[in-house]
C-alpha cells in the first residue's frame, strides 16, 4: 500500500526544508510514502527551496496564482496516488512522526477518515486563547450540522481512504476546507474517528495565517455544506 501526503504551501521558505525531511524520515513497513507539496504561489523564496530539494518520492505543483488552502489541497489530491492519504501542513506545528498512531484505525479497518485532535490530552503549547475558544465553538457548530462527534473539526491531521475525496466536490478555496470536508464526510456516511496527538502551535508574529475572517467564514461554509453538495 502507498500513503500520499499532501503539503500545501505559502509563504515558509524558513521551514519548507525542515518539514519535508520530517516526513520522508517517518518509517512506516506497512507503506509506502510518496510526498505531494502545492506551492500556492509563494512570494517569500519557498518556490526557489522546493526547486532546490526536489528529490525522489517528492512531487512539487505550482499554483500561478495564489488561491488558498483549499485550492492547494484540490490540485494535491489530483495528483496523490496512494491508497491512503494524509494532510500536512508546511510548518512545524505538527508532528510527523505521530502519522502511525494516526493511520492505525485504517490500516486496522475500523475507519475510513481519521482525525489528529489537539484537543485529547496530547502535550501542546498553552497559548491563544481565543483562537481555542474559535476552534470550539465551530467545531461544535460544526457537530450539530454533522451529528459527529469530534473534539477538533479544524485540525489539519486528517488521514482518510483515498476514495473518500474521489467521492466528493470540493469547492472551497481558503479555510473553509475544513468545515466543508467535514460536512460531505458525515452526508457520506463514512467511519470516522479520532486520535490524539500533539501541537506545537504558533502565533502571527511566528508565521501563523488563518484569521477571525475565516472563521466568520468557516460559519457560513458549515450551515451550506450541511444542506449543499
Amino acid at each position: 500500500m502507498k500513503l500520499s501526503v499532501v503539503m500545501p504551501v505559502y509563504n515558509e521558505r524558513q521551514f519548507i526544508e525542515t518539514i519535508v525531511d520530517r516526513v520522508l524520515a517517518v518509517s512506516l513497513p506497512r507503506l509506502e510514502i510518496g510526498l505531494v507539496v502545492v506551492d500556492d504561489c509563494s512570494t517569500d523564496g519557498t518556490r526557489d527551496v522546493l526547486q532546490r530539494i526536489a528529490r525522489p518520492g517528492v512531487s512539487v505543483h505550482f499554483h500561478d496564482v495564489n488561491q488558498g488552502k483549499g485550492a492547494a489541497l484540490r490540485t494535491g489530491f489530483a495528483k496523490a496516488d496512494g491508497d491512503l492519504v494524509l494532510i500536512q501542513d508546511a510548518d512545524l506545528e505538527y508532528n510527523p512522526q505521530e502519522y502511525p498512531m494516526l493511520l492505525a484505525p485504517i490500516l486496522e479497518g475500523h475507519a475510513d477518515v481519521v482525525y489528529g485532535s489537539r484537543f485529547l490530552g496530547g502535550p501542546h503549547r498553552v497559548h491563544l486563547f481565543w483562537h481555542y475558544v474559535g476552534n470550539k465553538f465551530l467545531t461544535l457548530l460544526s457537530n450539530m450540522m454533522s451529528n459527529l462527534n469530534l473534539t477538533d473539526m479544524e485540525t489539519c491531521y486528517k488521514a482518510f481512504r483515498r476514495e473518500v475525496v474521489q467521492k466528493m466536490t470540493l469547492r472551497s478555496d481558503r479555510f473553509g476546507f475544513e468545515p466543508e470536508f467535514t460536512q460531505k464526510v458525515a452526508r457520506g456516511g463514512w467511519r470516522v474517528y479520532e486520535v490524539p496527538i500533539s501541537y506545537r502551535g504558533r502565533d502571527y508574529a511566528e508565521g501563523k495565517k488563518i484569521g477571525w475572517k475565516d472563521g466568520v467564514s468557516a460559519i457560513y461554509t458549515i450551515v451550506k455544506y450541511r444542506f449543499v453538495d
